[in-house]
Order: structure tokens, then C-alpha cells, then sequence
């Protein structure tokens, strides 16, 4: 039986490996988790033992295809929930992601699909995630992290790394909202940080948190 336990780890491996290409360490699954690396190995013993990840001891971890089948099935659902909450039933988009967290495991995939009908196919989460398609292939992107950007450039703010609650109200507060133009005012290096023009004000961003916002050209 595929628990929400299970669909949670699933979920985090295909989270830190998105293309397949590497194997995951028992301690970066445990911290994206917050459980301890006890708990984590254990886990690996039973999702190993149901032919859903591939397992090398001392490497790390693998999904196998019907373990990354499943875990962008559950990513699936999470986005197109959280979008849903936010556009449809008004939640601040600094909310919805513990919400999401909940109703990925109960919702049925008939609604998920109504929802995704009622959402008009989105293809992207309010936070910028992209959202899988029903046969489970992810949407183009061709993003990279503000901290990367060049003075004088004009760009679209595609992306949030950082979906902590107190990042994204920051966020919002300073127009640096999904889909908004904002232009590179200057970098200052001694500082660490980047001046950002956006529709209504200036920003200073430091570069640690530049690097968790992502942009794409204009």
C-alpha cells in the first residue's frame, strides 16, 4: 500500500534529482525531510524492498521508473492544488504550500483533473514550480538565479527557490511577485548585493537572497 508516508519520500527524491542523474545521499533525503538519518534509512529498506528506488550502500539512492512514476504523480497533484488554492479560493500564495502538503494525499484524481480543467491546463505552480503534465513529462524552463543577472538587464521573476512563508510575504512586499518585470540597477560587489528596479520602487537585495529567486528574460 502506498501510504502518504511513502508518496512523502517519493516525492523529496524526485525533488533533489529532478533529471535522474544522480544518487541521493541518505543524509540530504533525512534533511529534506527533517527526520533523522535512522528514520530515513529505514525507510529506504522498505521503498527499496518495493522496487521503488535503487538502493547502493555507502552511494545513495535512485528512483526506479515506477518510483519517479508515482513521486511526479504526487508533485503533480501538490501543484495543481496549490494553484488552485490561490486562484480560485483566494489564499496568499505564502500559505498554500503546507495546505497543499495535506490535500496531495486525500484528494481524488478525479478532482485533481476537474481542477486542472477549471485552472484552464496551468503549467506552472504560483510559486513558478512547473507543474507535470498528466503523462507525467515537465513543461521547458529556461530560468537561472538573480544573483547570476548583469546591470541593465530587463528580466521576468519566474521562480521562487525559497518557498519559506516570511520569504515569499518578503517577496511580495517588494513587487518581486511570479510574472513581474524588473530591471538590474546595479551590483555591488563589496556588498554582496543587487539594486532591482521594479514597477513601483526600488529594491537591495543581498546576494544570498537573489540566489533564491529565479528570472528569466524579459
Amino acid at each position: 500500500m502506498i501510504t502518504s508516508t511513502v508518496e512523502n519520500y517519493l516525492k523529496a527524491l524526485f525533488l533533489l534529482d529532478q533529471h535522474g542523474e544522480k544518487e541521493v545521499s541518505t543524509g540530504e533525503l533525512a534533511k529534506s525531510l527533517s527526520v533523522t538519518p535512522g528514520s530515513a534509512t529505514s525507510m529506504i529498506k522498505t521503498l527499496a524492498e518495493a522496487g521503488l528506488i535503487e538502493h547502493r550502500p555507502h552511494y545513495g539512492v535512485k528512483l526506479t521508473e515506477r518510483g519517479r512514476t508515482l513521486a511526479v504523480h504526487v508533485v503533480r497533484r501538490h501543484r495543481i492544488v496549490e494553484l488552485f488554492l490561490v486562484e480560485i479560493l483566494g489564499m496568499d500564495w505564502s500559505k498554500v504550500h503546507d495546505e497543499a502538503e495535506q490535500l496531495e494525499h486525500v484528494v481524488s484524481d478525479e478532482v485533481i483533473e476537474r481542477m486542472d480543467v477549471l485552472l484552464k491546463h496551468p503549467t506552472f505552480d504560483p510559486h513558478g514550480d512547473p507543474i507535470p503534465r498528466a503523462d507525467g513529462t515537465l513543461p521547458s524552463q529556461s530560468h537561472y538565479t538573480l544573483s547570476k543577472s548583469k546591470v541593465g538587464q530587463q528580466l521576468s521573476v519566474s521562480r521562487m527557490n525559497d518557498q519559506d512563508a516570511d520569504f515569499l510575504q518578503f517577496a511580495e512586499k517588494h513587487g518581486l511577485m511570479i510574472g513581474e518585470k524588473i530591471t538590474i540597477v546595479e551590483h555591488n560587489k563589496l556588498a554582496d548585493s543587487l539594486t532591482i528596479k521594479t514597477r513601483d520602487n526600488t529594491v537591495i537585495l543581498g546576494l544570498s537572497a537573489a540566489a533564491n529567486i529565479e528570472v528569466c528574460d524579459a
